[in-house]
């Protein structure tokens, strides 16, 4: 009979009566585990918010860049990506060179070409009034611009009229956004007079920004014929702006530069602006990219901060380890515990944290009008790293508080 048995009792019945530790579901592992943590409220709000700070981030930074990613988009759905530009370049020794004027109706016989339109830059000058010294230019253009501009390029009309058949022929000037609030032209204000090579223009319109043609915004432009009837215009466009079918654009783009002028087409600039706008928010991409990285950094911090907060919560609960142990707590429930504090600590931190950055890129997106967008990935992988970091945090410290003896637990004054 072996010790411990009553006598006529087997060794089966002693080991069923034998106590044995109780288990913890799951549930009560974290009722125990937040049971820590409220009786620190302040040093757990701190440490997750260092989680947070590093989560919210993070998430704010992918979220304004894909929301950008997204106006970006929309725009370009809007204003289209097949619009080409072709421009005078250099001759081979450095010198300046000009387009033919035959260049817009060439270009206009392409087979895949939908809409041909260009501005000319004429050699004047526009002001207020003819009290501004001649000087003060504020860097505005005057531009002679063809009828079939606006639909070429997508521009659209903030206040008045675009230039007609009738107005093109007299002293009648649209302005881009830029050139009207550098000239004090309000947008409900067209029939001011401004001073445009030597006499008075009467501004019959306003565009609003041209994203596909910048150079519009901080120009003033007439039309065709009064530019080179008064203001000594030669002809020559500067600019040709070449819609074509989608499916053509590359074979488009391969053949303008010879089209528009076949004797040198070397001399010939072509370039698809809907790609600076994509280069743009490449840039845009690269910036975030570092901003990630330092979002990254502060959710590592964030982590340490943690390890830091649960081990010196072991450290001041060695009376309470050693009174469970001595209870009947098992070494597994004990780390099972440490451990559970810090995965909520994290979590709580990691759902806080993607809370606020979610709000951030919200804030910031309807500031700019763009739509608020934020990839579910980026929540769902913002709370389960926070998670992973808390379990890696709380590993040494749950280690450290199930290793603790009773005995040596409880001698601690």
């Amino acid at each position: 009979m072996k010790r411990g048995e009553a006598p006529g009792e087997s060794a089966a019945t002693a080991d069923r009566k034998r106590p044995k530790p109780s288990r913890l579901g799951v549930g009560d592992i974290a009722r125990v585990g937040a049971g820590g943590l409220r009786t620190r409220p302040v040093r757990a709000f701190l440490s997750a918010l260092g989680i947070g700070i590093g989560i919210s981030a993070m998430i704010a930074v992918v979220g304004i860049s894909t929301s950008g990613q997204a106006d970006l988009n929309r725009r370009l759905a809007a204003i289209g990506t097949n619009l080409l530009r072709v421009a005078p370049g250099q001759t081979l020794f450095g010198g300046t060179t000009h387009l033919p004027t035959e260049s817009i109706g060439m270009i206009a016989r392409i087979g895949p070409v939908t809409s041909v339109s260009a501005i000319g830059t004429v050699t004047a000058n526009v002001y207020r009034s003819s009290l501004i010294p001649s000087g003060q230019t504020g860097a505005i253009t005057v531009e002679a611009a063809r009828t079939d501009l606006l639909p070429t390029v997508g521009a659209t009309v903030a206040s008045g009229t675009w230039l007609s058949a009738a107005t093109s022929k007299y002293p009648a000037v649209v302005l881009g956004a830029a050139a009207a609030r550098l000239l004090g032209v309000g947008a409900a204000s067209p029939g001011t007079q401004v001073w445009l090579g030597g006499s008075s223009y009467t501004v019959v319109g306003i565009l609003n920004p041209v994203p596909l043609a910048p150079e519009l915004d901080t120009a003033a432009m007439v039309g065709w014929p009064q530019a080179a009837s008064a203001l000594g215009f030669d002809g020559h466009p500067t600019t040709v702006y070449t819609r074509t079918r989608d499916d053509s654009v590359a074979s488009v783009q391969a053949i303008l530069g010879a089209t528009a002028n076949p004797e040198h087409p070397d001399e010939v600039k072509v370039s698809r602006p809907s790609d600076a706008l994509a280069a743009k928010q490449a840039a845009n991409s690269a910036v975030s990219g570092l901003l990630l990285g330092l979002g990254a950094v502060a959710l590592l911090v964030g982590g340490i901060g943690v390890a830091n907060t649960m081990v010196i919560s072991v450290l001041e609960r060695r009376a309470e380890i050693g009174l469970r142990r001595s209870l009947g707590a098992t070494r597994g429930q004990i780390r099972s515990q440490f451990l559970a504090e810090s995965l909520l600590l994290s979590a709580l931190g990691g759902v806080g944290g993607v809370a606020v950055g979610i709000a951030v890129t919200a804030g910031y997106a309807s500031f700019k009008g763009w739509p608020s967008v934020v990839p579910a990935w980026v929540s769902t992988g913002g709370v389960a790293a926070t998670v992973v970091i808390g379990g890696f945090a709380g590993l040494y410290p749950a280690w450290r508080a199930a290793r603790m003896s009773p005995t040596e637990a409880l001698s601690v004054p």
